[in-house]
């Protein structure tokens, strides 16, 4: 049996094996645990070293590094070419004394401690950046943390150069902003700009006026020199307006021959008149066009924040009607938009919105006035006189004010349409019944100006069975003069198919006769101005009787509109004419008592 005592030595013995199995095994710990240290501590060094090389030679990268204390302590390459200091002068500078805008510093300074001390990043981003020489230069930054955690922690920050990004999106800019032929803002700038300027002039509770120029007959030009040479006159006329107004004034072009100026420093009428009279001065001067001098006039129309508009689209909108108010008055001139003006728009937007449901409610009718024959006093033919007819007898309006509305806002194309649709009817229905004379309809620019017109008066008469003879078109000199070559064809063809053309209210537009040669005339109808005083003021009749004679020798037939009294008729007789219309003969009348009159005719 052993002994206690050897149990004792036994454990003795064991427990100092066991102690000294134990330090061997913490030793071999260790030294396993500073090993792997170590070989982590390698591998992440030479990881960091490796991502240095990589991001170093990218083009366009720039790589910096900062310690904690935000010093320069590497800077590439690209560094130098995007940020233009030598790494000579970066090094040992601090970064927000370096590249970073004085009003991001404390920003810069504060997230970077924030990163160091509380382990949170700096989030990536586009930010707008220094150079050497104080320009601004749009970069993508990121940034990395080498070494985070211990004393001395790296940051460094990769910077992708945006500038050729920025230089595409700024010209891409430019486009969608600038008008290509003049060089100034556009439109949309326009817009942008109006707006913002609303808002700084609402904030300081000051006005701002807003200057719609229009040239004027600017298509004449186009029509007689070519679009080359008004595209020039457009350029010339925005050089010389943005002189005219200075650098002071926002100045755009709106489109075709229309400018927008826009001022913050008008604060009296006199101030306003004064620079309306200096836009409209702009072109006292000709404008030198290869080897010609041209002459052209503008109008003018003035809106003022915040009494006409506070919003952008009423500003333009009230400013363009006073420019139209101008050139209604004569051209040349200026209008500054008025509450009488805003009333009278007011009125016609109510007209306006009237004839749109009257066309849909087929509210016209048309009357028809007698062309007379005044060598044996027969009606020869008539013209078709439109009149609005609404269920609510004080909803309408006398020719005169409706006409130019419904041409204004393109209903008269909707309106032309029925006029022509009611007139070859009534041509059908009088021919059924044996009478055979010409309805006169008046036809508006809008209309010539659809690619169908033709189109649709031809399948017109063809639907009612009617010759080109049965219905003859009324054009005005201005009509005439602004249309294009496809109008001219057009009207053309139809003058060879038979149809009458008649230049209505001959003498008051812009009479030119190269034009009497060049369109397809068949009838001149001379203004009734022209006849008023004919038969007692030698210079009035002398000018009738050029008209006439100058009819005479282009094989046009002569028709005097107007007549009211004999002696006007003995004139008219004694001179010549052949066919007039007037209150001496009839007032325009319902078809059904022209019908009588024909009938009785026979």
């Amino acid at each position: 049996m052993a002994r206690e005592s050897d149990f004792s030595t036994s454990s003795r013995v064991s427990s100092s094996k066991a102690t000294s199995d134990k330090a061997t095994s913490d030793k071999a710990s260790l030294r396993k645990a500073s090993s792997e240290t170590v070989q982590s501590l390698t591998a992440r060094e030479a990881a960091e070293s490796h991502f240095l090389q990589l991001i170093s030679s990218l083009p366009k990268v720039s790589v910096q590094g900062y310690d904690k204390h935000r010093r320069v302590i590497y800077w590439n390459t690209s560094s130098e070419d995007i940020y233009g200091y030598s790494a000579k002068e970066a090094l040992g500078q601090r970064l927000e004394d370096l590249i970073i805008p004085e009003f991001m510093r404390n920003d810069v300074i504060s997230f970077h401690n924030k990163w160091i001390v509380e382990g949170v990043p700096i989030p990536s981003g586009e930010l707008a950046l220094i150079r050497k020489d104080g320009q601004t230069v749009n970069v993508f930054s990121s940034h990395v943390m080498l070494k985070e955690g211990s004393d001395s922690p790296e940051m460094f920050c990769v910077d992708i150069d945006l500038s050729d990004q920025h230089a595409v999106r700024a010209e891409l800019e430019k486009i969608a902003t600038t008008d290509l032929l003049t060089g100034l803002p556009n439109r949309r700038h326009l817009e942008l700009k109006l707006k913002s300027r609303i808002e700084e002039a609402s904030s300081a509770s000051a006005a701002m006026a807003v200057f719609f120029i229009d040239l004027d007959m600017f298509k004449d030009i186009n029509d007689t020199l070519g679009h080359t040479w008004g595209d020039k006159l457009l350029t010339a006329f925005a050089e010389r307006l943005q002189e005219c107004v200075g650098d002071a004034f926002f100045v755009a072009r709106f489109g075709g021959d229309e400018f927008v100026v826009v001022s913050n420093l008008i604060d009296e009428k006199c101030s306003i008149s004064s620079m309306a009279e200096r836009i409209v001065d702009c072109c006292k001067e000709s404008f030198p066009l290869g080897a010609e001098n041209v002459f052209v006039t503008s109008s003018v129309g003035v809106s003022l924040f915040p009494e006409d508009g506070k919003e952008v689209e009423t500003l333009l909108k009230n400013a363009d009607a006073a420019m139209y108010e101008a050139k209604d008055s004569g051209r040349n001139r200026y209008s500054i938009f008025s509450k009488d003006l805003s009333l009278f728009l007011h009125k016609q937007r109510n007209i306006a919105s009237r004839l749109r449901a009257s066309i849909q409610k087929n509210e016209f009718t048309l009357l028809y006035q007698p062309q007379i024959d005044l060598r044996n006093g027969s009606i020869i033919s008539c013209e078709a006189l439109l009149r609005w007819t609404p269920e609510v007898a004080e909803h309408s309006a006398p020719p005169d004010v409706f006409i130019p509305i419904a041409e204004r806002t393109d209903l008269i194309i909707s309106i032309g349409r029925w006029v022509l649709e009611e007139a070859c009817r009534q041509a059908r229905h009088w021919r059924n019944k044996g009478i055979e004379i010409c309805i006169h309809i008046n036809v508006s620019s809008s209309e010539l100006e659809q690619d169908d017109f033709f189109e649709r008066l031809t399948k017109c008469r063809e639907k009612y069975d009617l010759p080109p003879s049965a219905i003859g078109l009324e054009l005005t000199e201005n009509i005439l003069i602004k249309s294009d070559e496809q109008v001219l064809d057009g009207l053309q063809k139809q003058r060879a198919l038979g149809v009458e053309i008649s230049i209505d209210d001959f003498g008051t537009g812009y009479s030119s006769l190269s034009y009497l040669k060049r369109f397809p005339v068949s009838h001149l109808k001379i203004d009734r101005s022209f006849l008023e005083n004919a038969p007692e003021s030698e210079y009035d009749g002398a000018l009738m009787e050029a008209i006439v004679n100058l009819g005479r020798k282009l094989n046009l037939q002569i028709v005097v509109e107007g007549i009211e009294t004999q002696s006007q008729l003995t004139y008219c007789q004694n001179v010549g004419i052949e066919c007039a219309q007037g209150y001496l003969f009839a007032k325009p009348l319902p078809a059904k008592d022209i019908e009588t009159r024909l009938l009785e005719q026979g």
